[in-house]
């Protein structure tokens, strides 16, 4: 018996820094704010690790190799979803603007599953008492929510909103300005700029703000 707890001991001290290894690997992003397949991923990952610590008669490599099967997959992931934005929309979604302009956007709300005591309660969470006080508001793909008071003299502003992300077009931004595709490649044009050369560029002020990817190197 003895022997019993000391195996489960040492699993639990090995699976500890086995697992702390995998998620340093996969990326500070996994420890923070977790999408649907990174929450996916943590869940596989703790039941399989519970598996051949309840288990003393297993072989630890049953839990082993599925975990670091789950590291290549999700390493792999996140490279695809660097290099190809639509995949990463696939698998992330893109952020809901639940309140524009100090409107609430019923629709999307609906769309997303989202009530209004979901807006309240994480809106007091972060300090505000009224949805009046609030001019944008948008539900993250975490499912957290990023909240723009006012200005203090409550005149309109406007939201810096995504136009391209990795030198793809976001149609729902273009759909929100009530803009198409032309038109952002007509600004490209006069600024002599090739999609494929922008690593970022957003609206605001009816203006397309620019960041290059060389600007990054």
């Amino acid at each position: 018996m003895d022997m019993d707890f000391l195996l489960v001991f040492v699993r639990t001290l090995f699976f500890y820094f086995f697992i702390f290894v995998i998620y340093r690997v996969m990326g500070k992003r996994e420890v923070g704010q977790l999408g649907i397949i990174d929450l996916v991923v943590s869940i596989l990952i703790a039941e399989f690790a519970v598996i051949s610590i309840e288990d003393s008669n297993k072989s630890i490599f049953v839990s082993v190799i599925p975990i670091l099967t789950l590291l290549v997959l999700q390493v792999s992931l996140a490279f695809l979803t660097l290099k190809k934005p639509k995949f990463r929309i696939f698998l992330d979604g893109n952020p809901s603007i639940i309140i524009q302009e100090g409107n609430i956007n019923y629709k999307e709300m609906l769309k997303q599953k989202y009530n209004l005591d979901d807006l309240t309660v994480q809106l007091r969470e972060k300090g505000y008492r009224s949805i009046e006080d609030v001019e944008y508001a948008i539900l993250e793909n975490n499912g957290t929510l990023s909240v723009f008071p006012y200005p203090k003299d409550k005149k309109k502003s406007c939201l810096p909103l995504p136009v391209i992300l990795d030198s793809s077009i976001q149609e729902d931004t273009l759909k929100c300005l009530g803009k198409d595709k032309k038109w952002v490649y007509d600004i490209l044009k006069n600024k002599g700029v090739k999609i494929e050369d922008v690593f970022y560029a957003f609206y605001k002020n009816s203006n397309i703000f620019i960041i290059k990817n060389e600007e990054l190197l």
